[in-house]
């Protein structure tokens, strides 16, 4: 399957990308024929150091992906830390209900700061490939804003000091949150791209924890209201003009590719020894067969 394209027997074209967690893990993307990036979790620089990490540490991390990707897109997720992935020196306070708090675009609208620091890395990163940054738990249209309104900012110190970057950057956010599928269309108009981390919609769609590990068969991915959630976002990105994909460990389940396809997912990212077996698969499909039966209850 190495350098076959990612098309259906009818000539749908889908994006095959790839999960990473740290820049090591680029090998196995390119290894196993990733397309581009679908996920990067920024956060792991976090989780590795004692401190807030610099500016320059962060963009020498992205540099390093970006460089290797030689031009294919880099989805970069901006800091999701919180609910099961704590950081000391952040000094989060203890909350009952973790996954309801203060995490991911929640932390980052609060410290500012620690935003700005991020943003700054990334659009630098930006001069060396084609990034794309995407926000996580996005939940609300004003939060989309003022993510847009520090990425304006950042924009406008890097100018001032002749600093290079891409102006066209893309912009997207993670679809995670019921809220998100009720204003989907909403926030489409205000994004580039959408991307579904199905592990936290099903988690907040069902009211099942995710760390949980004796909710069995109630935590089930497949469940219609799932899908239909997924379908309603598709839908919305379509009539906005702009891509969507999944970056949840659904997006690797074979089982559901031909419903994804019928959906209208334009992209899924996967973990690199998934990408071609997904392929393969793919590659066998007739898209203008796939049906939304399996949205049913």
């Amino acid at each position: 399957m190495k350098g076959q394209e990612d098309v259906t027997l009818d000539g749908r074209k889908i994006m095959l990308y790839c999960n990473i967690g740290s820049p090591e893990d680029v090998t196995a993307v390119l290894s196993n024929d990733g397309q581009g990036i679908g996920l990067f979790r920024s956060e792991f620089l976090y989780l590795a150091s004692d401190d807030y990490p610099s500016e320059e540490d962060q963009f020498q991390a992205y540099k390093e992906v970006v460089t290797a990707m030689e031009g294919k897109r880099v989805v970069i997720r901006t800091l999701d830390i919180g609910a099961d992935k704590q950081v000391d020196y952040f000094e989060l306070q203890k909350e009952e209900n973790p996954a309801l708090g203060v995490r991911a675009i929640r932390i980052c609208l609060n410290r500012p700061e620690v935003f700005r620091t991020q943003l700054r890395a990334l659009y630098r990163a930006s001069a060396y490939g084609k990034v794309a940054i995407m926000f996580p738990m996005i939940t609300s249209v004003w939060e989309v804003k003022e993510c847009k309104r520090a990425c304006q900012k950042v924009m406008a110190e890097l100018d001032a000091e002749g600093v290079p970057y891409r102006k066209d950057t893309e912009i997207g956010i993670m679809i995670e949150t019921p809220a998100s599928i009720l204003v989907a269309e909403e926030l489409a108009k205000e994004v580039d791209f959408f991307s579904v981390g199905t592990n936290d919609l099903t988690q907040y769609t069902l009211a099942c924890d995710r760390q949980a590990n004796d909710l069995g068969k109630f935590f089930d991915p497949h469940h219609p209201a799932v899908l239909r959630a997924l379908k309603i976002a598709a839908d919305a990105a379509h009539k906005a003009g702009i891509w969507i994909g999944i970056c949840g460990e659904l997006g690797a389940d074979l089982s559901l590719l031909e419903t994804f396809l019928a959906i209208g997912i334009d992209e899924l990212s996967v973990s690199p020894a998934s990408v071609l077996p997904l392929r393969a698969q793919i590659r066998q499909a007739i898209a203008r067969t796939c049906t939304l039966e399996l949205l049913e209850c």
